[in-house]
């Protein structure tokens, strides 16, 4: 049977709406006051205070006010300090894997980049589906709500993210308003429970006594317990999520008057003020929720399935406050719930956008935001349906991502102080790395799914890029061809001889170009290349000739703007240019110069021998390979009229 056949107009206006490059899915243009974006990184923050009580209290009992003080010493001491270093090359929003990318430079710089990557898409993703999770957990537990929607987790959960993919399908504009209105309410709701729970506490001082009982009853002393909440800690990483989003959002934050581009000083300054800020509420919420939730809820309640699992703080909402207080309070959670998975998934767009296309690891259609939030979604479900929308199930391989990157970013930090030669800075910052280092590898190896999540991603990410680069090595790949003043001379003087010239071979006036390696780079290298071409390929040898020297700087980067300049050897005159693959850049530079002079450039080449498979592959890492084929190739794509097309010509 066949299917409805759609116009091809519907096609094309179907398409163009996907392919729309502009569209416009990111948080909201303009400069906000730092609070503001405050706001906007604590919608990512803040909102794992839906869950990060409960899975605190599960994975550590007795010990979690104990474990999340050390957490919060870790978020102050070790994670601000970072991250404060982060901001400073960071005014667009770049963070540590930009760091890392300009600190670790050529192919180990990129393959770096993309198994980071693979842990930030792991991140991202699982914030989705994690938060989408606890909203349906809050959604479904509360006592107000119809009995079948029990036992409808993961459908739920599937609605959620739909329609948060249908949102960035629409468009997703107005994101600091609503996240400055969702967290103002979220934490004074959450102040409210607490207040409520300390009041609790007051009122009955026996529950002090209950816990520190509990607290030393398998330990010989304190010491013992906080070394014991010391290994325990790990799990309660979930707590540590909000820096790098910190970080994302400088664009957004207004600077000072006297800021510009090169020094935003006041950006910078302000940035430092928004992850302090977040920092100490996170952490005064940290504290006081684990210390409440297990005094005041019984440690069955945490078990999965029960009452409290996912929803602590909303168990006691509901316990002291009442069902109606307790219905506003999931509401509320629900909503900067999913509002952190629209966080992450403009995060995780920001992500991709930034360095897969520029690699030229990532097709065309990759540049659209429309395409990308489909991927996503369609991951983002078969995550949900995998884990079963379990928040508990899915807290391990968040923490382990959230640690892998924080850990990335103390390194990048450690080694940018190292590099200035700052002994005690660089001291300093390697302890820290080794605590999230520390941290990492604790979890990894008590939630071994985190990393094998994260190493599915990886792998995905690399497979997929470098088969994007293979497929896309004979692109034109240049953004730009610059000619300085003594090029566009020796380019105007050789079209000048050729015109003038009387010898019928090269009538119509062409420029002939030699490509040359540089060997001694001396007047006979020069004489001697410029005889043998024009013996090879049959040109009278006064022929007026221009050479062609590609320097290969970094055969990693796949586009690059391209600065020609001239240099005379004798009376031999050479164009020479920089870039990151050498059949690209002739090709580039044989267009620029017809589209400048009208006239079409025949280049040169000598016969290279060898494995095709060999120079396949000494094109793709190293940029040069069989260049006389490869630049033929690249200029073919790039001009398909062959009447229009620079010559190629190969002698020997």
């Amino acid at each position: 049977m066949v299917g409805p056949i759609i116009p091809r107009r519907q096609q094309h206006r179907f398409s163009k709406w996907l392919l729309d490059e502009d569209h416009e899915s990111n948080h909201a243009k303009g400069k906000h006051p730092w609070w503001q974006a405050v706001c906007l990184t604590g919608v990512d923050y803040f909102s794992t205070l839906g869950y990060q009580p409960g899975i605190a209290a599960l994975a550590a009992g007795a010990l979690s006010p104990l474990a999340t003080l050390i957490l919060v010493l870790v978020t102050l001491f070790g994670a601000l300090p970072v991250y404060k270093q982060v901001a400073k090359p960071s005014p667009r929003g770049e963070g540590s894997l930009s760091m890392l990318e300009k600190l670790l430079p050529g192919w180990k710089s990129k393959l770096f980049i993309l198994v980071l990557l693979g842990f930030v898409s792991t991140d991202f993703i699982i914030t989705i589906t994690l938060s989408a999770a606890d909203a349906t957990t809050h959604l479904i537990q509360n006592p107000l709500m119809p009995a079948f929607l029990q036992g409808q987790a993961v459908p739920i959960t599937l609605i959620l993210i739909a329609l948060l993919g249908a949102v960035f399908l629409k468009g997703f504009h107005e994101a600091m308003g609503i996240a400055v209105v969702l967290v103002a309410i979220y934490l004074s709701l959450n102040l409210a429970v607490i207040c409520v729970g300390a009041y609790q506490i007051w009122q009955q001082p026996s529950l002090i006594g209950q816990w520190q009982s509990a607290l030393t009853s398998g330990h010989s002393s304190l010491m013992a317990a906080i070394g014991v909440a010391a290994l325990l800690f790990p799990k309660l990483a979930l707590g540590l999520s909000g820096f790098e989003t910190g970080v994302a959002v400088m664009p957004l934050v207004k600077g000072s008057p006297e800021d510009t581009e090169v020094r935003p000083i006041g950006r910078i300054h302000n940035t430092h003020r928004l992850l302090t800020t977040v920092a100490v509420i996170m952490s005064f919420f940290l504290l006081t929720s684990s210390f409440e939730t297990v005094l005041l809820i019984p440690s069955e309640a945490f078990d999965h399935g029960g009452s409290a699992n996912g929803r602590a703080l909303a168990y006691l909402a509901h316990k002291y406050l009442g069902n109606v207080f307790g219905t506003v309070y999931d509401l509320s959670t629900i909503a900067i719930l999913w509002f952190a998975g629209a966080s992450a998934m403009a995060g995780l767009l920001h992500i991709v956008l930034r360095y897969l296309p520029r690699y030229g690891m990532a097709p065309d259609w990759a540049r659209a935001t429309r395409p990308l939030v489909m991927v996503f979604g369609a991951i983002a479900f078969l995550v949900t349906i995998l884990f079963q929308a379990n928040v508990e199930a899915q807290g391990g391989a968040y923490a382990t991502c959230v640690l892998v990157l924080m850990s990335s970013a103390a390194f990048a930090v450690m080694l940018a102080a190292y590099k200035r030669r700052a002994k005690l800075s660089s001291f300093a910052y390697a302890l820290i790395t080794l605590v999230f280092f520390y941290t990492t590898i604790v979890n990894i190896v008590e939630r071994p799914d985190g990393i094998q999540i994260a190493t599915c991603f990886i792998v995905g990410i690399i497979v997929t890029s470098l088969f994007s680069r293979v497929w896309r090595s004979t692109e034109l790949r240049t953004q730009e061809v610059k000619i300085n003043k003594s090029a566009q001379q020796f380019i105007d003087e050789a079209l000048l001889e050729s015109s003038n010239s009387d010898n019928e071979q090269i009538s119509p006036p062409t420029l002939e170009i030699i490509a040359h390696r540089k060997i001694v780079g001396d007047w006979q290298e020069y004489e001697n290349k410029a005889r043998e071409v024009c013996e090879d390929n049959h040109l009278p040898l006064n022929i007026p000739l221009l050479f062609l020297e590609i320097e290969v700087v970094d055969a990693s980067d796949f586009s690059d703007a391209i600065c020609v300049r001239g240099v005379q050897v004798g009376n031999h005159r050479i164009l020479r240019a920089r870039s990151s693959a050498v059949p690209n850049a002739i090709a580039a530079i044989l267009l620029h110069i017809r589209n400048q002079s009208g006239k079409l450039p025949h280049i040169y080449f000598g016969w290279m021998e060898g494995n095709p498979l060999e120079f396949m592959m000494k094109f793709i890492l190293f940029g040069e390979g069989d260049i006389p084929v490869t630049t033929r190739e690249v200029l073919r794509k790039a001009e398909p009229d062959h009447e229009k097309r620079p010559g190629v010509y190969v002698g020997g």
